[in-house]
């Protein structure tokens, strides 16, 4: 199985579960290094960004089926904020020590210039070296979002932006270049770059906006696990009452379904 939803109880409970199903221990086992990416946009409490209790899981998860080297990574998009405050805000540098895994700023590392043809705005991209060399778990929160409508796995990969170059002319927000055509600069980035695993948490959901608002009511309480991130995208516009096949960024691999990801080795 490829991609499962779960009853969320516990973090643990349910990741386990979850990923459990979709034999996550064979691809696990498999690597040397792996980047967990949580949304950490700015420092507002969960769910507007991914709890460490959710991350502190899937660590304990790999822990027990893999001998890999794990980091944990992010670039924050919030133009007030470094993402190390963010992750000391939000407990991520507690969580950090306590299992000697390092934290990575996304919008201050090495970089590499990737060049596609077929992408339709940005035919070359820059991002980080890191992401080709990590097996990449995404663990995204269920949210709308005011652009694109969703904000999930496909576009949490926006933390991998450098704000040296896609900040845009507008002074705000870190990745604002992607924000004047955001579902196609999420198709062109996802063209670059996809997660291997997915892990959306679930388990409330923000109903309307991606930085406040409401929260989903009843809170939706299930946990998504999957390798094809349209898939599990798709499975989180439901969850929102959305049609995915509205929302061009989720909707992009739909004929001709790209390949789902393999869970296989990058190092």
């Amino acid at each position: 199985m490829d991609f499962v939803n779960v009853e969320f109880t516990s973090y643990s409970s349910a990741i386990d579960s979850a990923l459990d199903s979709i034999d996550a221990p064979r691809h696990l086992k498999k690597q040397t290094a792996i980047l967990l990416k949580p949304n950490v946009i700015n420092s507002a409490a969960p769910p507007i960004t991914t709890s460490v209790h959710c991350c502190e899981a899937v660590i304990e998860y790999i822990k027990k089926h893999s001998s890999a080297n794990i980091v944990i990574a992010e670039g924050c998009g919030d133009p007030h904020l470094e993402t190390s405050e963010a992750f000391e805000i939000l407990g991520y540098r507690a969580l950090a020590e306590k299992h000697d895994i390092p934290l990575i700023d996304l919008n201050h590392t090495t970089l590499l210039l990737k060049k596609d043809d077929t992408c339709k705005i940005f035919r070359e991209m820059y991002l980080p070296e890191i992401a080709f060399s990590h097996y990449i778990i995404s663990i995204p929160v269920l949210k709308a979002h005011s652009l694109a409508k969703i904000t999930g796995t496909l576009k949490n990969m926006m933390g991998f932006v450098p704000p040296q170059h896609y900040s845009g002319n507008s002074g705000s927000w870190k990745k604002a270049a992607f924000h004047h055509r955001m579902q196609q600069a999420i198709i062109d980035l996802n063209t670059y770059l996809t997660p291997d695993l997915s892990i959306m948490d679930c388990s409330i959901g923000m109903a309307e906006y991606h930085l406040g608002g409401p929260r989903c009511s009843p809170p939706v309480g299930r946990i998504i696990a999957g390798y094809n991130p349209w898939e599990v995208d798709r499975k989180a516009c439901d969850f929102l009452g959305l049609d995915w096949r509205t929302i061009q960024h989720v909707a992009a691999a739909y004929d001709g379904e790209q390949e789902e990801g393999s869970g296989g080795e990058k190092n």
